[in-house]
């Protein structure tokens, strides 16, 4: 398919494809279209910004239009799920642009706002409803919303719905469908949880994947800088000034994070607002109008709320923060480089995000540039001396259990407790009357060590009697607050 007329849409979808100036399908349209028209289920392997919201608003607008309904008391002939109140938001503006000249009622269903006014809109029915999962079930439960009579069902963002937790509240609402519907569901990414979901909810599934899980945009220059973790907020000061920026978009992996990213910024002179799930429906709506109207240039958000940012015109996307999925990371960057133009992707990547960077290298197959601009990097990639031995004269071990790991220095300060003998043994200050010379209480020093066989970063506890003990580095986490 060609041109958006070969699909032989309702002709009031098709004068509304005209006004929004449609001409060309997506590959995602192009191969799902005719599959939802024909009835079938589909699994849609998409990124973000591929067109795939109209690639199922189209066909179920068209079918609606087709087979008109009366319609029961709190009910519903659409679902759309979506992990976030901004994607749901865009969802049903998407669908009521398309479908404006069709008489068809639709409402929204999302956290964060009165219950009151979509317990008002569902009580004499719509054709179409687009909820978070949390709010769905909540109308469910005080009997605002029966799901018995619903014809479609769309899982929108399904990796990320499992990202924050909600697959078991999905599980709950599709008990709640009927047998005889049409299944949709889309996502970026397929992880095992999610093809398993997608097992039980679809029938012999159309599968339509656009473009490989692991690819990022080919107009996009993608950039790493190592840096020191203290250094972050002042190098991400100096890269907004220096670039020549329409809209960055910078991402945190946590929503304190960004409040802070954003008061650094601010107090450096550059404006900037922060988008995440501690901020009411009403703020996040001002904070997203003014970026896309260019009153704020810069944008900091969590992985969670940065699901519902459709913003054309974003020249940056910064990663404050790598994110430990290296999926996240392709996600992340397709945000930028839209509709044909370039886009600059540049992470900041600190010693202990070192092991996040390989794994995003091995998923999507490059190796990034990178430049250094840490303090002291030779001394921090200090190459190990084999068969060293530390303050107890155990051998020096990576976490492979070998022997040629990096060499740990012990800071005592000046009092002399550190120096090594050359026997290897810690030199002791001499006690006084019977005392130790100096007595302190024993104090704890973390030095970052990596293991070069295996790419995990790694933590040195050393005390002050030259013990040391071997622990994993950062644990991976993320900021799942429940979008709705």
């Amino acid at each position: 398919m060609t041109d958006f007329h070969d699909f032989e849409l309702n002709d009031a979808i098709a004068r509304a494809l005209t006004e929004e100036k449609y001409t060309t399908p997506t590959p995602i349209q192009a191969q799902t279209i005719p599959s939802v028209m024909a009835g079938r289920d589909v699994i849609g392997i998409a990124q973000t910004g591929t067109g795939k919201t109209a690639a199922f608003a189209l066909p179920i607008l068209h079918r609606l239009a087709g087979n008109p309904r009366r319609l029961e008391h709190k009910t519903c002939r659409v679902l759309v799920l979506s992990p976030t109140r901004e994607l749901s938001g865009q969802i049903l503006d998407s669908f009521r642009a398309y479908g404006r000249h069709l008489r068809l009622k639709s409402a929204l269903a999302i956290g964060g706002v009165s219950m009151g006014a979509q317990v008002r809109s569902l009580m004499h029915g719509v054709e179409i409803l687009v909820a978070t999962p949390g709010r769905l079930l909540d109308l469910v439960q005080g009997n605002a919303l029966r799901l018995g009579g619903v014809e479609c069902f769309v899982l929108d963002e399904a990796d990320r719905m499992l990202d924050m937790g909600f697959i078991a509240d999905i599980r709950k609402i599709v008990a709640k469908l009927p047998a005889n519907r049409q299944t949709l569901m889309f996502s970026a990414t397929m992880p095992a949880a999610i093809a398993d979901l997608a097992a039980h909810m679809l029938r012999d599934p159309v599968k339509v994947a656009v473009t490989p899980t692991a690819s990022t945009a080919e107009r996009i220059d993608q950039r790493i800088i190592r840096v020191d973790r203290a250094a972050k907020p002042a190098i991400l000061v100096d890269l907004l000034r220096q670039e020549t920026i329409d809209r960055a978009l910078v991402f945190t992996r946590t929503k304190h994070g960004a409040d802070k990213v954003v008061r650094r910024l601010n107090q450096a002179g550059i404006a900037a607002e922060a988008i995440h799930g501690n901020k009411s429906q009403g703020q996040r709506e001002r904070v997203l109008a003014a970026f896309r109207s260019g009153k704020v240039r810069t944008l900091v958000a969590t992985d969670i709320a940065a699901r519902g940012i459709d913003v054309d015109g974003i020249s940056h996307v910064v990663n404050f923060d790598l994110p430990n999925v290296p999926e996240t990371y392709v996600h992340r960057i397709g945000r930028t480089a839209r509709a044909g133009a370039d886009g600059i992707a540049i992470s900041l990547c600190d010693a202990e995000e070192m092991a996040f960077l390989r794994d995003i290298e091995k998923l999507i197959r490059l190796s990034l540039p990178m430049t250094d601009r840490r303090a002291h990097p030779q001394r921090a990639e200090a190459p190990a001396a084999p068969g060293r031995r530390d303050g107890h004269g155990h051998g020096n071990r990576n976490a492979n259990g070998n022997g040629n790991g990096q060499r740990r220095r012990q800071d005592h300060g000046d009092n002399g407790a550190g120096r090594q003998s050359h026997r290897g043994r810690p030199h002791r200050a001499q006690p006084q009357n019977g005392q130790p010379r100096n007595a302190q209480p024993r104090k704890t020093s973390v030095q970052e060590t990596s293991a070069p066989d295996t790419g995990i970063a790694a933590v040195a506890f050393l005390r002050r009697d030259g013990a040391a003990d071997r622990r994993p580095g950062a644990p991976r986490w993320t900021d799942q607050s429940r979008g709705s």
